[in-house]
């Protein structure tokens, strides 16, 4: 059975998931961290549970998603996987990084391909890789069928869809990755684990992704 660790980091709280599973092996998803303090934390959590890094999947390159993946390529040297359509954002780091006035270290830009259906494998377990296009050109979202887990990164907000007015986003698109990509694919008691956090005690859960069905137009 996997287990998950969610750490809330930056000025913007992104939502950086630990998954690991039985045999210690674990994944990092959406390295967020944005100074020491942030990455000592992830690094002292891994290590006092025994934890070896294997790669990290992001769900998409903004920035807040991706300013620890220079202290994770730094202190494991793990594979960074994502889907190829976002490379431009990951490319265009410095510049966002300036423009929010972030710490963060440049990132390599090294990384592996993830397509759509595509299998990743870790320890004992297998997460399933869906293109969810929309917020950005190059989303994705992870499902853990084993233990109904869903990573959406920004493609549902708590309580909401992500946001489509950023550059590369296509509200259509999104709806379409919703409508008949996510609800299709996985279990209506999923558990979501979106890129953002509850801001406040009243904003509701995440959305599964059978009720998107109200936004059908």
């Amino acid at each position: 059975m996997s287990e998950v660790k969610v750490f809330y980091v930056n000025e913007l709280r992104e939502c950086c998931y630990l998954l690991w599973d039985e045999t210690k092996e674990c994944v990092i998803v959406d390295p967020g961290m944005q100074n020491a303090n942030e990455n000592a934390r992830l690094e002292k959590f891994i290590t006092e549970k025994g934890l070896t890094p294997k790669m990290v999947l992001l769900t998409h390159a903004h920035f807040d998603h991706i300013m620890g993946l220079a202290f994770i390529e730094k202190r494991w040297g793990v594979p960074v996987m994502m889907n190829s359509a976002d490379k431009k954002l990951l490319a265009d780091a410095e510049k966002y990084f300036k423009m929010w006035e972030a710490e963060a270290e440049l990132p390599s830009a090294e990384t592996i391909d993830v397509e759509d259906g595509q299998s990743i494998c870790f320890g004992n377990t297998k997460i399933l890789a869906i293109a969810t296009p929309g917020h950005t050109r190059g989303g994705m979202s992870y499902y853990v069928p084993k233990d109904n887990l869903l990573f959406t990164g920004d493609t549902l907000f708590a309580g909401s869809i992500g946001r489509t007015d950023l550059p590369g986003g296509d509200y259509d698109q999104l709806m379409e990755s919703l409508l008949d990509k996510l609800i299709p694919t996985v279990d209506r008691d999923a558990t979501v684990l979106p890129g953002l956090p509850r801001l406040q005690p009243t904003t509701p859960p995440t959305l599964l992704p059978h009720k998107m069905q109200a936004y059908r137009t």
